[in-house]
């Protein structure tokens, strides 16, 4: 599996595109905004675009999910359905952020913890991670040993939990049960910043190392 990572709006969030290979189709993962970015990202990635896959639904991740769906015809699969009332919200999301107007979406297909979603035929696992929206899932890759975890975990940092129905305890959790359970060589590509490995957070990240304080 190939995977290439294209920042996006004025968050410059980490917009993801990840390529089968033996099928060559290609997924984009939180299409933020930006939208001719992100369909002239796609030509250099190459391939046939298959389907947008949702970590979770704030503005930022998902600001242009419903035109590119529409634009390309693809499937929209997740976030979980706990994320719902962030997708009913993207009008004044985008209103209050001074983004591009932004339409809310119904995915193809919530997704549950223990789900799987295929781009091509590579199979990811899907986990849902709450805390910093109570609908986020992340997508993780056995074989290719890369998971992306949207804004659950980054280098050095946590996502955000002072938001509308976030919450620091849960948060925490999902990263012992779903993420800190991988191995340490897994690398991820988080919502925002530099990628970065589970062993590397593991043993240096402040919030999930047990060396803050």
């Amino acid at each position: 599996m190939k995977y290439a990572i294209l920042p996006v709006t004025p968050f410059q969030q980490n917009c993801s595109f990840l390529k089968c290979d033996t099928t060559d189709k290609v997924a984009i993962v939180d299409p933020g905004g930006d939208l001719d970015k992100i369909l002239e990202a796609l030509k250099q990635v190459g391939g046939t675009p298959e389907k947008i896959l949702v970590t979770h639904a704030h503005l930022d991740h998902v600001g242009a999910v419903a035109e590119l769906a529409e634009q390309l015809s693809l499937p929209i699969e997740g976030p979980h359905r706990d994320d719902q009332f962030w997708i009913d919200m993207l009008p004044q999301q985008a209103q209050m952020m001074g983004f591009a107007p932004s339409r809310p979406f119904t995915p193809n297909r919530w997704l549950e913890d223990g789900d799987s979603v295929t781009v091509g035929d590579t199979v990811f696992e899907v986990r849902h991670c709450p805390g910093h929206t109570p609908g986020h899932v992340v997508f993780y890759q056995p074989q290719a040993k890369l998971v992306v975890v949207g804004d659950v975990l980054f280098n050095g940092s946590i996502g955000r939990t002072d938001f509308p129905k976030g919450d620091f305890d849960t948060l925490i959790q999902a990263i012992q049960d779903k993420l800190l359970t991988l191995d340490d060589e897994v690398a991820f590509i988080p919502g925002h910043g530099p990628m970065s490995t589970i062993g590397h957070e593991r043993a240096n990240n402040p919030f999930v190392s047990g060396k803050h304080g």
